[in-house]
């Protein structure tokens, strides 16, 4: 793992709380995720891990505590938090690509609404970032035509067309079948490799092993563990974490 820099946190919670009614979905988090780090977060189900993941873009509002991106408080609501907003890549479970336009169109919206770039040039980006991840040739299909990890890869590089500062992933290939993981988590592992600020809720053991700066181990709404990946994979340091890692690695 090459050495991240230690300025202005990419990723700031402090004390935050989430409730769901009467649910404490998350307990006073602190987190920060330094520019270029790539953080995994796991746990069991129902331990705040996509929670945590929705907030920091405001998709889940907060119910006390703060939250900065790249040393800029997360606003309320509004046109700054539209824009902020779009500085984070937001990959779901579900791909959530307009079902009635194009691969290329769907990546290219962004850029041109948001962004404001050139038809052309929004077109030029798309199709290098559609080649990054494999699906060049894709292009001018529905997503309809796609297989779910050639879906998956084309949510990606709709993201990154977004030039966004940090890439959010809630539990990406949890939809996928077995066969089509692998080749999400390779354009993953090509995007930590370059150097992407990421934040990845997966149950995805390898790729937390090999493409993680840091594992996050969320329990009953907090952070119970937050060490390297072999620390926490050789030696976990709660009774909860062995027993996920238990149940985990046996299957």
């Amino acid at each position: 793992m090459t050495e991240v820099s230690t300025d202005t946190p990419m990723i700031r919670l402090s004390a935050v709380d989430k409730y769901f009614g009467a649910l404490h979905v998350l307990r006073d988090i602190d987190l920060e995720v330094p520019r270029g780090q790539v953080v995994v977060v796991l746990g069991p189900s129902g331990s705040g891990k996509s929670t945590l993941c929705r907030v920091i873009n405001r998709l889940e509002p907060v119910d006390s505590g703060s939250i900065a991106l790249d040393g800029v408080p997360l606003p309320a609501e509004g046109r700054a938090l539209a824009e902020l907003r779009a500085d984070v890549g937001m990959v779901f479970q579900q791909f959530n690509l307009f079902a009635h336009k194009s691969i290329l169109d769907n990546v290219t919206l962004g850029p041109i609404k948001v962004r404001k770039s050139g038809k052309a040039a929004a077109r030029d980006e798309a199709m290098q970032l559609l080649e990054r991840v494999g699906i060049a040739d894709q292009a001018d299909k529905y997503p309809a035509q796609l297989s779910g990890g050639q879906q998956q890869r084309a949510a990606i590089a709709r993201a990154l067309a977004m030039r966004p500062k940090v890439m959010l992933f809630d539990e990406p290939t949890s939809a996928l079948d077995p066969e089509m993981v692998n080749e999400v988590l390779d354009v993953m592992t090509g995007l930590a490799a370059d150097g992407m600020t990421m934040l990845v809720v997966s149950h995805e053991m390898g790729f937390a092993r090999r493409a993680a700066h840091r594992v996050l181990f969320m329990a009953d709404g907090e952070v119970a563990e937050d060490s390297v990946p072999e620390d926490f994979f050789q030696a976990p340091a709660t009774d909860r974490a062995k027993d996920f890692l238990g149940k985990i690695l046996t299957h």
